[in-house]
């Protein structure tokens, strides 16, 4: 049944752009016409010794023809594009409810614990994870050893001194270092449960609990913890 009714209301939104486009295309034509019957009129009134001259009146018609088809072609785009962002937003119901790992430095706190999956060891032997406000402040770091592969990090949802903080999302900051304690780069992605996909601005989004990436930050899904 929900296959159904996704197919319907494909149908609906592909019938919905076609008719868009007819009309565009009516409207063209009537803007058109309307410019030929006004060049009828002053070809009719212009003066006998000094006529329009042909080559003026071809390139008035074609320049008006091509902006008016510009204009009907962007229409068009936007109507496809949003079609399009529809579509991808009902592809990404099925994620509701999954494990998604993604990159990026928003940490969704859900259920009072967020993880953090660092890479294996590489040029950075160690990995300092620092879990930050709003404004900036650490509220819990941890020093963690890298390993011959991927290993997860859980945030209990506890700042330094123990008290248990709110849900939401928090900036979180990795800094590797290599086996003298000099600085050396790592990656590092976050994990949290998909809660909503939504379209703000043009770009659509997944929502995972209080944090937002967009879908090019998507890096697995169904990852473990």
């Amino acid at each position: 049944m929900a296959t159904t009714a996704t197919a319907g209301a494909t149908a609906a939104s592909s019938t919905t752009a076609t008719s868009a486009a007819s009309k565009s295309g009516t409207q063209l034509a009537g803007n058109f016409n309307n410019f030929l019957s006004l060049l009828t009129t002053q070809l009719k009134s212009q003066s006998p010794t000094d006529p329009l001259d042909t080559n003026q009146m071809t390139n008035q018609l074609v320049q008006f023809a091509s902006v008016e088809q510009q204009i009907s072609m962007n229409k068009n785009l936007e109507q496809m594009v949003s079609l399009q962002q529809a579509s991808q937003l009902t592809a990404a119901a099925p994620l509701m409810g999954q494990r998604v790992e993604v990159e990026g430095d928003s940490l969704p706190l859900q259920n009072g614990s967020a993880t953090i999956r660092l890479p294996a060891a590489g040029n950075a032997r160690t990995a300092r994870v620092a879990v930050l406000d709003g404004a900036g402040r650490t509220l819990r770091e941890a020093q963690v050893s890298l390993g011959p592969s991927a290993q997860d990090w859980q945030w209990d949802g506890r700042d330094a001194t123990g008290n248990k903080l709110a849900d939401g999302a928090y900036k979180v900051a990795v800094t590797g270092a290599d086996a003298s304690g000099g600085a050396a780069a790592t990656s590092f992605t976050v994990i949290g449960t998909a809660t909503a996909a939504e379209r703000a601005d043009g770009v659509l989004n997944l929502r995972i609990g209080g944090a937002t990436y967009t879908f090019d930050k998507v890096r697995s899904i169904g990852a473990g913890t």
